[in-house]
């Protein structure tokens, strides 16, 4: 699933899981304990012969190797602020932090940062940061290093070079000035000293510790490239060039094929155990039987375990699975505008200029289709055993189902009504004027949807041909396109090739807080349906404005008008919610299994060979 660091861009793809940030990603990637998590480490002083000896009464044992699989091969972009999708934050999960992470409860607790303050207005918040934290080139991470990073998202070169992620410095002070070259300076972030960091809000700030939450990059690294460059850079995308604050760093990689990290021996939690942790790119298909022989030993984001594989890969008696609600949804995505090549060209993202898709403009359209699209059928609820085996839901609205923010009786609940469907597109002038069995549009034109979906995630593959031939059904042509291979479709969903009218898509969701913003506002970048929409802007910007805000139940109110508000125009027809079935082979001790991800403190894993 994309993967963004915001609301976790986990497009589905794209998307990001650093836990905290993705759709931006992901972030994907709101607030507060200040416990640290249990560390059961080495002091890092072991030798050799020391590590390679065989612990006793479970004691962790140091060395091994762990290999887990993804279905499909990272675009090649390791650089937390200009990666796009889940398959690179798999690597990124493991060498990049934040000043924060999230416990089992979601709640904050202290990452790269032990402590932080918030002033009595709240638009100020003042991080003291960890002393001695060295990056995988052995130079010391510092505050400079924080500011320098929201500072690159802040720059007026990152959108034009691929940036998405400006929702983490759009609320900062100075960014307008700053983003528009108005200001060389950037008061938003302010290093204090080498170990204490002030963000600075424009206004009163609800979810400060989600804005402050994004993965660090190192400025000595990046401070001489011009942030156009970056994505370009070595630096973003070559293994032993790549550098963290991880446990493991990025060190060797047979590209599309296999991803290899080596262990962060001054890693500032304790030495990790492991010496080496490996990607796999592998067909999701033989994924279970490559588990069951021992030949990888984890599966989990993106896609983890094929629901139709489940009670196989749970008899298996070295294996543990983890099943729970998944941060995140695939949809069936309404392409309503397109960008023009200028814009497109320019890297800008200007509503003013979008053009209309006229084939989809007329959200009861839209709605016809929803209706006609069995969506307990595609997850197995009821009707067989569907493509998800009934492990998942469907959802009307695009908030993780976690959330307090979730309504499923917000919106409109879309069952499958074929008949509703034909009705309405009957009463819109849709009919079959030439006895062909498919619909002209109500001016008599040839009337056929262009269809776009990826490969690697097999579930959504076959959903593609089901969905059309639900349409099919109701007398919708359907042009459905080769798949294309993910880092090949997200240039086209970013570049919107004029004639794409549907799309599939999966988002992780962020843990930190259900504000949609990031993936639904209207110059979102990931906002692919170029959705533009000011009633929903003004819902969603409403709904994170001070002091209102800071009450959840206000909160819960707003975001209830904008589900229905999202249900009814629908930029985009939400098919489900999969359950995450994520898997490891039981020679693997210390997992911690979180709502939003198995890889934290992956330093205290250990191998019991």
């Amino acid at each position: 699933m994309l993967k963004r660091y915001r609301s976790s861009l986990f497009l589905l793809i794209f998307v990001l899981m650093f836990g905290l940030v993705l759709v931006a990603c992901n972030a994907e990637n709101g607030d507060k304990d200040t416990e640290k998590p249990d560390e059961t480490e080495t002091d890092g002083t072991s030798t050799d012969a020391e590590d390679e000896e065989e612990a006793t009464d479970g004691e962790p044992k140091e060395g091994g190797t762990v290999t887990g699989a993804m279905h499909t091969a990272p675009a090649g972009m390791f650089n937390p602020i200009f990666y796009e999708e889940a398959y690179e934050a798999n690597i990124l999960d493991f060498t990049h932090e934040g000043l924060t992470s999230q416990n089992e409860k979601l709640e904050f607790i202290p990452g790269l940062a032990k402590s932080w303050d918030t002033n009595e207005d709240q638009t100020e918040i003042t991080f003291t940061l960890e002393e001695g934290v060295k990056w995988h080139d052995g130079e010391e991470f510092t505050a400079h290093d924080v500011v320098y990073t929201y500072k690159a998202i802040a720059d007026p070169d990152y959108v034009s070079a691929g940036g998405v992620r400006t929702n983490y410095v759009e609320p900062l002070l100075g960014y307008e000035d700053y983003v528009s070259g108005e200001s060389d300076e950037f008061l938003g972030v302010v290093a204090d000293s080498d170990y204490q960091v002030t963000f600075k809000f424009a206004e009163p700030n609800v979810m400060p510790l989600y804005y402050t939450g994004f993965p660090i990059i190192p400025e000595h690294i990046f401070k001489d490239i011009p942030v156009a460059d970056i994505p370009s850079a070595d630096e973003s995308t070559q293994p032993k060039k790549v550098i963290g604050t991880g446990p493991f760093k990025f060190t060797d990689m047979i590209e599309r094929e296999q991803y290899s990290l080596e262990r962060h021996d001054e890693y500032w939690q304790g030495k990790p155990h492991l010496d080496k942790l490996v990607w796999k790119v592998v067909q999701q298909s033989v994924m279970t039987g490559l588990l069951e022989k021992g030949e990888i030993d984890f599966i989990a984001a993106p896609g983890g375990i094929n629901p139709a594989d489940y009670d196989m890969v749970n008899d298996y008696d070295n294996i543990k699975i983890a099943e729970q609600a998944d941060f995140g949804y695939q949809l069936l995505g309404f392409k309503m505008n397109h960008r023009t090549a200028e814009d497109v060209a320019g890297g800008v993202i200007e509503p003013d200029n979008w053009v209309p898709n006229e084939k989809i403009a007329d959200p009861k359209v839209r709605q016809a289709i929803a209706w006609a699209i069995d969506r307990e059928g595609l997850v197995g609820k009821g009707h067989g055993e569907g493509l998800l085996h009934g492990r998942g839901q469907p959802i009307n609205s695009p908030i993780a189902v976690q959330f307090w923010a979730y309504d499923e009786n917000a919106g409109t609940n879309y069952t499958y009504d074929p008949d509703k469907a034909e009705e309405m597109l009957d009463e819109l002038g849709y009919v079959d004027k030439d006895g062909d069995g498919y619909r002209e549009d109500p001016d008599g034109e040839k009337w056929v949807l262009n269809m776009e979906y990826p490969v690697g995630n097999e579930i959504r593959e076959r959903s593609a041909p089901l969905i059309v031939k639900y349409l099919d059904e109701v007398g919708i042509q359907v042009d459905l396109r080769q798949p294309k291979d993910m880092s090949v479709y997200v240039d086209g969903l970013t570049k919107d090739n004029t004639d794409w009218d549907l799309y599939l898509i999966g988002w992780s969701l962020g843990s930190a807080d259900p504000d949609p913003l990031g993936l639904w506002g209207i110059k979102d970048a990931y906002n692919f349906s170029r959705w533009n929409n000011p009633k929903s802007d003004e819902l969603l910007y409403k709904a994170i404005k001070a002091p209102e805000a800071f009450e959840q139940d206000y909160r819960t109110e707003v975001y209830q008008e904008w589900q229905k508000y999202f249900s009814e125009d629908l930029p985009a027809f939400l098919l489900y919610a999969q359950n995450s079935i994520w898997a490891y082979n039981d020679r693997i001790q210390n997992v911690q299994i979180l709502p939003q991800t198995m890889y934290r403190d992956s330093h205290t894993w250990w191998v019991n060979d």
